[in-house]
């Protein structure tokens, strides 16, 4: 191993392919918010996930209902922004829209 680069430490999923709360299946986009939230969009698990520092497990914070075309659904997320209002806008790829969420920090 090259010494100039340093070894990754493990921050979400990890526990092998799968829909549990500690695995993501094709993450396409990840952000970090102010409070060092780690939110990642789990592409073919169609939901949004979030990771406290150091956390085991993540929790669903948007999606989580199926693939779908439901406000409350998504169809592979792929990227992820927030605004001032600390509002989360998801690029929900395969539904061809961008959906605006209010984050419950919670």
């Amino acid at each position: 191993m090259d010494k100039r680069y340093k070894k990754g430490i493990l921050v979400a999923g990890g526990q092998g392919l799968g829909a549990g709360l500690n695995q993501l299946t094709f993450p396409l986009g990840v952000i970090v918010d102010q409070f060092d939230f780690v939110y990642v969009a789990d592409g073919h698990n169609h939901r949004i996930m979030r990771w406290t520092k150091g956390a085991a497990k993540g929790s669903i914070v948007v999606g989580g209902n199926g693939q779908g075309k439901e406000p409350n659904q998504l169809d592979t997320p792929e990227d992820l922004s927030f605004d001032e209002e600390y509002n989360l806008y998801v690029n929900d790829a395969e539904n061809c829209r961008v959906q605006k969420f209010a984050v419950d920090l919670n």
